[in-house]
């Protein structure tokens, strides 16, 4: 292992600080429960017109049950904080990884900075409303920002019992809401009509599942922490199903719980009218002011908690590019005293208040075009990245002898990839919906652009690097064996040139 002259040690992320809940926390925080539940479920409700929104989450998280079937199966062959780039680069060869990484920088990014915005916002509004404090959104945005900075380059598992709190804390606040709402049900009947199956085949029900499965993302980050769990075999692949089963029954009981206490036939226009005070105006009437008030705190530290979370996926998704050189060596380092990925930690940070800054210097909105517009983008980058990866998967396990079996090694990522094809299909269709633009608005094709630019760039690099440093190259995808590339080119998984 080389070391530097400074507190920073090349190579290697913390070994053994994880195991499977403080997995689980960190990928649901990322998650956002109380955000989504508050504020992207009353959206999809406002901006899709569908009431099929509880539906659309349920479906959702099917389907990427589905996809973490082949996606768990290459996370016991393959212990690597880079996740996605690791796994496009095994399963269909170096160029497609590193355009696949250099898609997943932009997109968690976007997911990262783009949460400062509604942070900023949602906390100023708290602070006007409750202590009279007049803040621009950026004063309260830029002390997240510092907060976050500094949790950044601490131990892992401190940041895992952060997240733990919290997490808890807002997901027991929602379920108390949603037996509030189920408690007082509109017209004193509860009715099951937003969950009936029709709706899936309902117009609009496209950018429902779009605005649906931008609730998810996030758990797909139980790889990116693999190398520091204690046992990656056990940990990612539970890790996975209790986040994916918990986040979607969760998010399809609080949208049917609202439909609930509005009526089905009125919860369309109630989200319009209310937006994300809406479950908070259902549940006022009934709760003691502290209470909601609670949950309006919780949905602040709910922004908060994926904040940090993204901040975690992003300086790991940096490390392993450098561990490898595909990016500066200088990122592959890690605090020696923390084990955190130190530098890539450090340029996020930087990125996020560069972009901060120039929001607030613009005076642009906050919510649609920082939080809004961004967090979408960065969503649409990860549907990309997970239908790319259950490809990746196929390509993977045909490449290699294996006892898996037809199902998780073919059968299940063929039909996740399928599945994601058509809903990566149906977000382009409608990302005009989305971000809330007429369907001639060139941001509609702009935003999307920027992936293909990233992906493209990331493949013209690696053939650069298979022109210019061969080891380099043969080292991608090898993660901490990245210095023994030169004697992996006949490993048993042989990675296409």
């Amino acid at each position: 292992m080389s070391h530097s002259t400074t507190d920073t040690v090349s190579e290697v992320l913390a070994r053994g600080r994880l195991g499977i809940p403080s997995v689980v926390f960190f990928v649901i925080a990322a998650a956002a429960p109380l955000t989504v539940v508050a504020g992207g479920a009353t959206t999809g409700y406002a901006v899709t017109g569908v009431a099929g929104i509880p539906v659309a989450y349920l479906v959702v998280a099917a389907v990427l049950a589905l996809f973490s079937v082949g996606f768990v199966a290459m996370s016991r062959r393959i212990v690597n904080a880079g996740a996605f780039y690791t796994y496009v680069t095994r399963g269909l060869g170096r160029p497609a990884g590193v355009g696949a990484a250099m898609v997943a920088l932009v997109a968690y990014n976007a997911m990262q900075i783009g949460l400062y915005g509604g942070f900023g916002a949602v906390l100023a509004t708290f602070l006007r409303d409750q202590y009279g404090l007049n803040l621009t959104w950026w004063v309260p945005a830029l002390i997240g920002w510092a907060v976050v900075a500094v949790l950044g380059v601490l131990r892992i598992d401190l940041n895992g019992r952060v997240l733990a709190v919290m997490l808890v804390a807002e997901c027991a606040v929602a379920l108390v809401f949603d037996a509030v709402m189920v408690g007082h049900p509109a017209g004193g009947t509860v009715t099951f009509d937003t969950l009936a199956p029709s709706h899936i085949l309902a117009a609009g029900i496209g950018a429902a599942l779009v605005t649906a499965i931008t609730g998810f993302v996030g758990f797909e980050g139980t790889v990116v922490f693999s190398e520091e769990t204690r046992d990656p075999r056990r940990t990612v692949a539970r890790a996975t199903y209790i986040a994916v089963a918990a986040t979607g029954l969760l998010y399809g009981l609080s949208a049917w719980a609202m439909s609930v206490a509005t009526g089905p036939d009125r919860i369309v226009d109630a989200a319009r009218t209310d937006g994300t005070d809406l479950i908070f105006n259902l549940v006022s009437p009934h709760l003691g002011s502290s209470i909601v008030t609670v949950g309006r705190v919780l949905f602040i530290t709910s922004l908060f908690a994926a904040l940090l979370s993204f901040h975690h996926t992003v300086a790991r998704y940096l490390f392993a590019l450098g561990r490898e050189r595909v990016l500066p060596g200088v990122l592959g380092r890690t605090s020696r005293r923390t084990g955190a990925p130190k530098v890539g930690s450090i340029l996020q940070s930087i990125l996020a208040v560069v972009v901060l800054i120039a929001y607030a210097t613009a005076g642009a909105d906050p919510i649609v075009h920082l939080f809004f517009w961004v967090t979408v983008t960065g969503g649409l980058g990860v549907l990309i990245l997970m239908t790319v990866t259950s490809a990746a998967v196929i390509g993977f396990f045909a490449r290699i002898a294996h006892g898996e079996g037809w199902w998780p090694a073919f059968v299940a990522p063929l039909l996740a990839t399928l599945t994601l094809t058509g809903f990566l299909a149906a977000t382009l269709r409608e990302f005009d919906i989305l971000l809330g633009v007429s369907a001639h608005s060139p941001l509609r094709w702009l935003f999307p652009a920027t992936y293909a630019i990233a992906a493209l760039a990331g493949i013209a690099w690696a053939l650069v690097l298979r022109a210019t440093r061969p080891q380099v190259y043969d080292a991608i995808g090898l993660g901490a064996d990245s210095a023994t590339a030169p004697l992996r080119r006949t490993d048993s998984f042989r990675l296409p040139v």
